[in-house]
């Protein structure tokens, strides 16, 4: 690593048509927050992004946007579930 680099000829992002079109596009409809969540966690969605192939904020993202615009609300699908395992062990 040298120990002197010159950024004098540097552009930022914004200013490079293509980079700051990106940016643009990624930040659509996004809001940056900042919130608390337990290690353990974060610790299951890094491991489940890792997985997947995607950050563990999108993965936590997509378990939100799952959860509030599932088309049947949870508790009625466990109760569909439970349902069914009655049946079964009948």
């Amino acid at each position: 690593m040298r120990k002197e680099y010159d950024f004098s000829e540097g552009e930022r992002a914004s200013a490079i048509p293509h980079l700051a079109k990106l940016q643009a596009e990624s930040a659509k409809g996004k809001v940056r927050i900042t919130t608390y969540l337990d290690s353990d966690l974060v610790e299951l969605l890094k491991a489940r992004g890792e997985s997947e192939k995607k950050g563990y904020q999108t993965v936590l993202n997509d378990m939100l946007r799952k959860q509030f615009f599932a088309e049947k609300p949870i508790e009625e699908v466990i109760r569909q579930v439970i349902r069914e395992e009655l049946k079964k062990a009948a």
